[in-house]
């Protein structure tokens, strides 16, 4: 008889339901991708629907629900903080205690009520069980890892008190060694610098990574003198005199203000060389203490192997340094690292820890996360069924034709709609629900931001490269399937800048061609890497090597299917919806091809004012 567990995260954001059958990893899905709200924290019970869908099976079926982590703990953090903080703390603790006693303090009678409206059966309180956050994490970190041992690095954050966590996997054991705990956060630290250059904390925090290269690291010095202090070890404590989410409703105080010299930068207002230098300067920040950490645990342990997890693990620049830096052989990070991945680490930690199951590392996969193809996928059938009600005019092909006219429609120099397979699971796109691009196009990277996306023109996009062909066209030579890896093109590849261009400052330097491949090429001459495999996705991986076949290239832009503001598109009709508002000429969702001139002109509607800031 097979054991069904159901992890779930939900109610802080990204909001996911994971299903591990007998240990395998069945299906994941966030929440947000069926409610079309972007970082949906409500319960997750569209993603629940789809992953018992996906299995077949019913909710009477699971043997065990595992929330991502524990409610009462987090109640504790808080009331400890604001008795700590007090009276300054008063203002938030009275603005969030009704919400506490109505519903937070409740949330198992709460989880409960929900999973019982989506079950024929009464529902057994006894097969509801709560995992702590940072165990979820690290769980969702060594146990889909291609390693039998391996140092775990988690940090986000918060979750119940730990913001950071060190340990060790071994076999189907989890070993936590230390922690740090609230309010000493590296994450909250660098999401004050997001809220702090304009941008939204829990998603604008890529904004701030990739707007780092455009500015210079000018206030390091000042962060380390006033912000934070690093021990050797990297372990490190805030001075909470600059920071007001301990005790207020933002992420900074006037301290902080003063300090950096002015107010918050107001969302939408124009970006100025000193927020490109404030970002420069937390991203280096943020590298250097991660790569402390790393090497002091490397040290303590060990071990060769590191497995990342947390929504720090998301920032893939600190990744590729930590890589380069050595002090572990190889690195493996959670493709859903955030929260979301939090429901599979719980589910998974359910199995391994409470059940005792042993775990096997299967040498000939990548890992066990299959891709991170894990959501929902269409019949030709379906595909063509929904199409026909949308109003597309649409062409069937053959697999060899369908490529043919990809391949010639990118040649061409126009964006491709890709919708093929299972969705992915995480925040990326990697092949499944993507946008492609030609990467050699010099003005790809601004057309696709501003035709395509509606995003700020200085948004990096990540090259698609074949996995035998990556250490061709990158300095990286490993896997990097989640495209959470940072490395520099390989210097045969750049261009060399002219004099004039090198004194160009700030967003100026985007219009200066870096490379043979500059739709994907940093300031910095770096890019964010997607090795694509041939047995995780085979269809990708030929698009790809058609591509190379007509050009020599074996790279394409990847950028997820979606607009600014907007989960990525989940069902063919909201792909069509979308090609349609937006500057995507061409569209492939399984064997149906799409060009944008063959269609109903009454259909196209440019969303570039309809959208919520991101």
């Amino acid at each position: 008889m097979s054991t069904r567990i159901l992890g779930l995260s939900a109610f802080y954001h990204d909001s996911a339901a994971a299903l591990v059958v007998d240990g395998a990893i069945v299906a994941a899905a966030q929440e947000e991708r069926f409610s079309r709200k972007k970082h949906d924290a409500g319960f997750p019970a569209q993603a629940i629907d789809f992953c018992l869908h996906q299995a077949g099976v019913a909710l009477s079926d699971i043997d065990h629900v595992v929330f991502y982590d524990k409610p009462f703990l987090k109640f504790e953090r808080l009331l400890e903080t604001w008795f700590t903080f007090a009276p300054r703390g008063f203002s938030a603790f009275r603005q969030a205690m009704p919400l506490w006693i109505k519903e937070k303090l409740f949330q198992k009678k709460i989880i409960l009520g929900a999973l019982q409206q989506q079950s024929s059966q009464p529902f057994d309180a006894s097969r509801l069980l709560f995992a702590e956050h940072h165990q979820s994490h690290a769980a969702s970190a060594f146990y889909p890892s291609p390693f039998d041992k391996a140092a775990i690095l988690t940090m986000d954050g918060v979750g119940e008190w730990a913001t950071t966590s060190m340990g060790i996997g071994d076999g189907h054991r989890l070993q936590v060694m230390k922690e740090i705990h609230f309010p000493h956060s590296l994450g909250l630290l660098y999401s004050a610098f997001t809220y702090y250059t304009g941008f939204r904390v829990n998603s604008g925090e890529y904004k701030v990574m990739g707007l780092a290269p455009y500015g210079e690291p000018r206030y390091v010095r000042a962060i380390y003198d006033h912000l934070i202090d690093v021990k050797e070890d990297g372990s490190f404590r805030l001075n909470m005199d600059y920071f007001d989410y301990c005790t207020g409703l933002t992420m900074t105080n006037q301290s902080f203000d003063r300090l950096f010299g002015a107010p918050p930068r107001q969302p939408e207002q124009p970006l100025e060389q000193r927020h490109m230098d404030l970002a420069a300067s937390i991203q280096q920040v943020t590298e250097q203490v991660v790569v402390r950490m790393a090497r002091a645990l490397a040290a303590e342990t060990g071990m060769e192997n590191l497995c990342l997890a947390g929504g720090v693990a998301l920032n893939c620049v600190a990744n590729g340094k930590l890589l380069r830096d050595g002090c572990f052989k190889r690195l493996w990070v959670q493709p859903a690292a955030g929260d979301a991945g939090g429901a599979l680490g719980a589910a998974l930690a359910a199995w391994h820890d409470h059940l005792d199951q042993p775990r096997s590392v299967a040498a000939h996969r990548l890992d066990a996360m299959q891709g991170s193809y894990l959501g929902p996928e269409f019949t030709q059938q379906a595909i063509e069924q929904q199409l026909t009600t949308a109003g597309a005019h649409f062409r069937v092909l053959d697999d060899d034709a369908l490529l043919e006219a990809c391949v010639g429609a990118l040649t061409a120099g126009k964006a491709l709609g890709w919708f093929q397979g299972r969705m992915e699971f995480g925040p990326r796109a990697l092949g499944a629900r993507s946008i492609l691009g030609d990467p050699r196009s010099p003005t790809m990277q601004s057309t696709l931001n501003l035709k395509v996306k509606f995003r700020e023109s200085f948004r990096p996009f990540a090259p698609s490269v074949l996995r035998e062909d990556v250490a061709q066209w990158f300095d990286l030579d490993a896997d990097s399937p989640y495209m959470l890896l940072v490395d520099n093109v390989r210097q045969e590849r750049r261009r060399a800048m002219t004099e004039a261009e090198q004194q160009l400052f700030g967003i100026d330097k985007l219009h200066v061609p870096r490379s043979d491949i500059p739709a994907v090429t940093h300031v910095d001459y770096s890019a964010r890497i997607q090795t694509v495999h041939r047995d995780t996705n085979p269809r990708y991986h030929a698009l790809i090597s058609r591509f190379k076949q007509h050009t020599g290239c074996s790279v394409l832009v990847n950028t997820s299917f979606n607009v600014r503001g907007e989960p990525i598109v989940a069902t063919p009709e909201q792909a069509f919806q979308r090609f349609m508002r937006t500057g995507i000429e061409t569209l492939a969702v399984g064997n149906c091809f799409m060009d944008k001139e063959d269609q109903d002109p009454a259909l196209q509607q440019c969303d570039e004012m309809n959208f919520d800031p991101d």
